[in-house]
């Protein structure tokens, strides 16, 4: 049986959908197949119910995937990249 639930989630992409407005947020995780679109993630996820006011025709969705660098080290490289003492070329 644990097989089985390995292989499924093996099949599936871990996905977030999120909304925000300044009085609530939503973040719902899902599984979903590979090929799954972003309109059926979104209704999927439930929150088209929660916010009867998102209209998918004229709002605009967008996916972020996984950082490939850490920014907080990105940044530390840069300064010390820039503190360093020039490299003098014979």
């Amino acid at each position: 049986m644990a097989d089985a639930v390995a292989d499924t989630l093996a099949d599936t992409l871990q996905v977030y959908v999120s909304y925000a407005t300044a009085q609530r947020e939503f973040l719902r995780p899902l599984r979903v197949p590979p090929g799954t679109t972003i309109g059926q993630a979104v209704e999927t996820s439930g929150v088209l119910a929660e916010f009867p006011e998102i209209n998918l025709v004229t709002q605009p969705v967008g996916i972020y995937r996984p950082l490939i660098a850490d920014p907080k080290d990105s940044r530390r490289k840069r300064a010390a990249k820039k503190d360093a003492p020039p490299r003098s070329e014979a």
